[in-house]
């Protein structure tokens, strides 16, 4: 038997069925277009190396000399510190040495007796003498007895904005590394690195030896090891605790 269904039914058959084809597709799309956790964020949230990277800089070096109220000679370690940090300035640094020396403090006849000695020293170290360059700070504690430092300008592998604690260490349920995380590491080996251009690019390979690269080629050609020969057990001694 065949039953007959008016045309307003077939309307709404077709239209719920238009509808739900309609939303199942709005729902997959939804479902594709949410980002995946990895995409959320990028690679500086798992790699602290990226989040505090070493920037290799021009940055000032350092070296503060203490000075008391009654001092009015320097001792020979000191002598030998100040021309060596003229040497440092002269080779990693453009030689221009800058001594800053304390206005209003406590120890400051004892900073104008001894300044001439650092001049001395720093001359001794290989600055000359148009290339050492005096200036003064004011102290505002007239008790305190301010230090002497002298600093020269150099290339230099720096961490920028270590001890930043933005979030503090609060729980993160996607297991990121807090911000400060590895910091620290990346700081001391830009203080470790002797060369910091060691950091941009490696080394160049020293020159070879050619009694050597021509014995190798010797060997090669006659079909002999080119390599060293090693004994198993040559050059070792069992402890004859170890044999008990």
């Amino acid at each position: 038997m065949n039953v007959q269904t008016s045309a307003t039914t077939n309307c709404s058959v077709a239209f719920k069925k238009t509808l739900w084809v309609l939303g199942l597709g709005l729902w997959v799309a939804a479902c594709k277009s949410q980002p995946s956790y990895v995409e959320q964020h990028s690679i500086a949230d798992f790699d602290y190396r990226k989040r505090h990277p070493i920037i290799v800089t021009e940055a000032p070096e350092n070296f503060d000399i203490p000075v008391s109220g009654e001092l009015r000679n320097l001792n020979a370690a000191t002598k030998t510190a100040v021309a060596a940090f003229g040497q440092e300035a002269k080779v990693d640094g453009n030689g221009i040495v800058e001594v800053l020396v304390p206005s209003g403090s406590a120890n400051e006849t004892a900073v104008r007796t001894v300044s001439p000695q650092i001049r001395e020293a720093l001359k001794n170290g290989g600055v000359s003498h148009d290339r050492i360059i005096m200036r003064s700070y004011t102290v505002s504690d007239m008790a305190a007895s301010a230090p002497v430092r002298l600093s020269f300008m150099r290339i230099k592998g720096v961490v920028r904005n270590c001890g930043d604690w933005p979030d503090a260490m609060s729980g993160d349920s996607q297991n990121r590394d807090y911000h400060n995380f590895g910091c620290a590491s990346q700081a001391n080996l830009a203080a470790m690195v002797d060369n910091p251009n060691d950091l941009l690019r490696p080394r160049p390979l020293g020159p070879n030896d050619p009694a050597r690269t021509n014995e190798i080629l010797a060997n090669n050609r006659t079909g002999d090891l080119t390599a060293g020969q090693y004994g198993a057990g040559v050059g070792t001694n069992v402890s004859s605790v170890a044999q008990n």
